[in-house]
């Protein structure tokens, strides 16, 4: 291989070259990332500033690495567990001990302990005390004898029973052998079929799961989407599903690894193996499948919710401006915050522009004076209740008051009533009533998302699929990754983070978050990065990790606004010297990089490329630039909506059958997968993302079930006809399913 392979945290070496293998990663790259990990590196760091050391693997690449080597030390810990035990009973073998070592996979793991775990008192343990033993290996060695097996059968009493001990015990073999176990799963994901029905007498007056009341599609080929709805209508007690296979495939699968060769022993066999797979097999291998469908659609679901959740976070920020939010509210008025450019609360009220009291002279001069007072530039609105009243008043408010330099948006305000009532708003604004702290998180929501959104349970932000069914663990994970992913892309201004934010920056724990904000608010603004190694629990490790995500703008040192790790200061200062410029030369003229001698100046390829890249662009932001949606005065309500009509709106959730819009009525219409664009879209976040400004038209609106169907291909030219019709491929083969269904469960 070229690479050494150290000591690993008991990863083998084989392990280390299987994960090679199946992550597509060159060894040296991933040996270099394991010990990077193990080092206490983090994803973020490791992807950002050591590119060096692992070749240029990016983030995902190393999430996946970091995931597997999880996946295998819990495979080890449990291998250790499983020895243990069958060590204890004097049954370990060394070719049972070689068989657990090698392998790879916790399922097949299970499948090799299956006959040495503790078991309840069963048929064969039964047989077995009867002394039965020697006649059911009779049978499964299938090797002539003197005697007859009746006549062998003879000897143990009662031949009928003695034959039926036998068969129950050669059951028990049959459905405890790994290697059988493992074909029957491999054959029930290619030919089993999911089956789901109506549970008799259920109630579903909603009719949510009609679809799947007599509902059959291949295993290997139902979606997400469908799985974690059969399982929630089961949940529910609506549905019942299982998994249908014909039981002449599976018999006829076992009788052929298992019958050598015709004798009076063959009958016997012949109804062990029915035997087995009908009361021991089927409903096994079927929980297994259950569990692994689960397993693949809640990995999917959350992929969705991930993917979803990233694009949300990373929405383009309008930036720093004084902002005043409007929470709209009907009866109870519109609750009114201000925030000035750094997101620092100013001032509240409120104002009744509707019915009942319809206050619009009051209202538009409350608007006035704090627009004046506190220099304005926008308008929140958030888009609950009332939110398309809201924003006709304010726009008409503007037109009558001439005023243009600003302008008014609608801010999506799921998981603002959470946050509202949550202890990081109390901490925040301990004095405020919840509506003024949801009216607050609005206004920031506009300035930065991500910044406020850190602060929400992403589960409250409604941007997932069928979240409240999949692993919750495994959820929070995934979610928890993708911010400090998100966070650390974009970096994090030191001064005017909140702790709720900075406790994703890479090496950046919650309580050392706080105490960050804490040093803040006793010494004043940070005036360097080095700076911040005067806070309690920040060591040197710590701020090697996090120092490349921190920003200070206006500080010591011009590079502290950048991504420019300070451990790489050193070669920008050179990069200087060699021109006979400042540092601060650079930055306000980066034309002078073209100048640079790239030799000499001590630092790696990769490292280098970064440093010139965020030296030509400065504390530059990766988001997109902001764009307000715009939505059509005169549709307001979901009786508005008639089918043809073109409008335009916003991406709030994309999920695997299409893409939620909001188009303003209060109710968001789904521009379903066929009906994303003229060609083939296999995925929709193939075409869309979250936070998206789209044209659709409406295909219907129906205000009884409150379900709007819209189309984006409608309005898009049709695709060109083909020429020709492409050259057939070969369809494959049985074996080469087989052997890609082998291949895709080993890479699980």
């Amino acid at each position: 291989m070229g690479v050494s392979m150290p000591e690993l945290q008991t990863l083998t070496p084989e392990i280390v070259i299987h994960i090679a293998q199946i992550a597509n990663i060159p060894m040296k790259g991933l040996v270099a990332t394991i010990e990077l990990l193990d080092e206490g590196g983090t994803v973020p760091f490791i992807a950002r500033y050591r590119k060096e050391a692992t070749g240029n693997l990016d983030e995902v690449q190393i999430r996946e690495i970091e995931e597997k080597l999880s996946y295998f030390r819990e495979l080890a810990d449990r291998k250790a567990t499983i020895l243990a035990s069958i060590q204890e009973q004097g049954k370990l073998t060394n070719d049972l001990k070689s068989r657990i070592g090698t392998t790879l996979d916790k399922s097949d793991l299970e499948d090799l302990y299956l006959p040495y775990k503790p078991k309840r008192r069963t048929k064969a343990t039964i047989a077995r005390e009867k002394g039965l033993d020697p006649l059911a290996l009779y049978l499964w060695e299938q090797i002539p004898a003197a005697q007859s097996l009746r006549e062998f059968a003879a000897t143990f009493g009662d031949i009928a029973e003695a034959l039926e001990g036998a068969r129950h015990i050669v059951a028990e073999m049959v459905s405890e052998s790994a290697d059988l176990r493992k074909g029957l799963r491999l054959m029930m994901f290619d030919e089993g079929i999911v089956v789901s029905r109506k549970v008799e007498d259920a109630k579903d007056e909603q009719e949510k799961f009609k679809m799947y009341y007599d509902y059959r599609e291949p295993v290997k080929k139902i979606p997400s989407h469908r799985m974690l709805a059969i399982r929630r209508g089961e949940s529910e007690s609506i549905l019942y599903f299982l998994i249908e296979l014909d039981a002449q495939g599976p018999v006829a699968y076992l009788k052929s690894k298992i019958l050598k060769q015709p004798g009076d022993w063959t009958p016997q066999l012949e109804l062990a193996i029915e035997d087995a797979y009908k009361r021991l097999l089927n409903s096994s291998i079927q929980a297994e499948v259950r569990m692994e469908l689960k397993q693949r659609s809640d990995a999917e679901a959350i992929k969705v919710f991930r993917e979803n959740l990233e694009n949300l976070l990373l929405s383009p920020p309008a930036g720093q401006l004084a902002v005043l939010a409007l929470d709209p509210g009907i009866r109870t008025g519109c609750k009114v915050a201000v925030v000035d450019e750094t997101g620092k609360f100013l001032e509240h009220s409120v104002i009744y522009p509707h019915q009942p009291k319809n206050d619009l002279a009051g209202s538009a001069r409350i608007l006035k004076t704090l627009i004046a007072k506190h220099h304005v530039r926008a308008v929140a609105i958030g888009n609950g209740t009332a939110s398309r009243e809201t924003d006709a008043f304010v726009r008409q408010f503007f037109k009558d008051e001439g005023l243009d330099g600003i302008f008014s948006v609608t801010v999506n305000e799921s998981g603002a009533s959470i946050y509202s009532a949550s202890d990081i708003a109390r901490q925040e604004f301990p004095d405020l009533d919840l509506t003024v702290r949801g009216a607050i998180s609005i206004a920031r929501r506009l300035q930065d998302p991500l910044a406020e959104l850190v602060k929400i349970d992403p589960k409250s932000i409604g941007v997932g699929q069928y979240q409240h069914d999949v692993d919750q663990r495994q959820l929070q994970q995934s979610l928890e990754t993708t911010i400090e992913s998100c966070v650390n892309r974009v970096g994090v201004d030191l001064n005017t983070a909140s702790w709720a934010l900075l406790r994703y920056v890479a090496g950046i724990t919650e309580r050392t978050a706080q105490k960050i904000v804490e040093f803040r608010n006793e010494k004043g603004k940070f005036r360097s990065r080095v700076q911040i190694t005067a806070v309690s629990g920040i060591g040197p490790k710590t701020f090697e990790q996090a120092a490349g995500f921190l920003r200070i703008r206006g500080g010591e040192n011009p590079l502290d606004m950048t991504a420019v790790h300070p451990e790489s200061y050193p070669v920008v200062e050179r990069i200087a010297a060699s021109l006979g410029n400042s540092v601060e030369d650079l930055i306000k003229n980066p034309d002078l990089l073209r100048k640079v001698n790239r030799e000499g100046l001590a630092a790696g390829v990769y490292t280098l490329n970064d440093i010139f890249e965020e030296l030509r662009k400065p504390g530059r932001d990766p988001r997109d630039k902001f764009i307000a949606p715009s939505f059509k005065d005169d549709v307001r309500e979901l009786s508005d909506l008639k089918p043809g009509m073109t409008l335009e709106g916003q991406v709030t959730n994309v999920t695997k059958f299409g893409a939620f819009v909001d188009v303003g009525v209060h109710q968001d219409g789904l521009v379903h997968v066929s009906e994303l664009s003229n060609k083939y879209v296999r995925d929709a976040s193939e075409v869309v993302k979250v936070g998206q400004i789209v044209k659709v038209q409406v295909l219907s609106a129906d205000a009884k079930t409150k379900r709007i169907a819209l189309s984006m291909k409608a309005l898009q030219a049709p695709p060109p006809m083909p020429q020709h019709r492409p050259e057939q491929l070969p369809r494959p083969t049985m074996d080469d399913k087989v052997a890609a269904l082998a291949n895709r469960w080993n890479k699980r």
